[in-house]
C-alpha cells in the first residue's frame, strides 16, 4: 500500500470531537518515547506531520490524519506508562481510551509499539490484553530497529512474542524511522486490515 498524500483532519479529547465515523481508521498506540510520531512521519513520508515531542507524556490528545484524500485515517492515541505523569492525568488517560475504543465502531486496528531494545513492560502487556478484549490485537509494531543487531533482532522479537503473549496469527514488524526501515511491510499489513474491511 502506498500513503499518497497526508493532513491533520482534527485534535480531539473528547467524543464530541472525533470526526465522523465514515472510514476506516487504523490506530497507533504505545508508552511515550517510543518513537509514535516519528513513525507516523516516516509512514507518511511528512517530516512533521506528528510533532516529535521533547517532553515524553506531554501529549494528550487523539490526533485524527486524514490519509488518501480521506480514504481513511490514521489516529495517533496518546502515550502511556511516564513516571512523572500525575495519576489525574493517568486517570484522564484511561477515561478518553476507553472513550474512545467504545465509540470508533470505524475502527478497525490498532497498532501497538513497543522498543525493541527493551523487553516488553507491564503497561504494554496491559494495553494488549486491552486491545485483545476489543478485538483490536493483531499487529505490534518494534520500533528503533536501527538500534539492535540482525542477532539481537530474533531475540527481541521472540521476547516480544513471549511477553506480550501473542499468537500464531499476531505480528511483529520492526520498523527503524532512522534508517528508513521496515515501512513497506507495516503498510502492506495495514493494506491488508482495509482490504478485508472492504471484502
Amino acid at each position: 500500500m502506498r500513503i499518497l498524500n497526508s493532513e491533520l483532519e482534527t485534535i480531539a479529547v473528547k467524543p464530541s470531537q472525533y470526526p465522523p465515523g465514515n472510514v476506516p481508521e487504523i490506530a497507533f498506540v504505545g508508552r511515550s518515547n517510543v518513537g509514535k510520531s516519528s513513525l507516523l512521519n516516516y509512514l507518511t513520508g511528512r517530516k512533521s506531520l506528528a510533532r516529535v515531542s521533547g517532553s515524553p507524556g506531554k501529549t494528550r490528545t487523539i490526533n485524527f490524519y486524514r490519509i488518501n484524500n480521506g480514504d481513511f485515517r490514521f489516529v495517533d492515541l496518546p502515550g502511556y506508562g511516564y513516571a512523572k505523569v500525575s495519576k489525574d492525568v493517568s486517570k484522564d488517560w484511561g477515561k478518553m481510551m476507553e472513550d474512545f475504543f467504545q465509540a470508533r465502531e470505524n475502527l478497525r486496528r490498532v497498532i501497538q509499539l513497543v522498543d525493541i531494545r527493551h523487553a516488553p513492560s507491564k503497561q504494554d502487556v496491559q494495553m494488549y490484553e486491552y486491545l485483545r478484549h476489543y478485538n483490536l490485537s493483531g499487529l505490534v509494531c518494534a520500533t528503533k530497529g536501527d538500534k539492535v543487531s540482525a542477532n539481537e533482532k530474533q531475540k527481541s522479537i521472540a521476547l516480544i512474542k513471549k511477553t506480550l503473549n501473542l499468537d500464531s496469527n499476531d505480528k511483529v514488524i520492526v520498523v527503524s524511522s532512522l534508517k528508513k526501515t521496515g515501512a513497506d511491510e507495516l503498510l502492506d499489513a495495514i493494506g491488508l486490515e482495509l482490504v478485508d474491511i472492504e471484502s
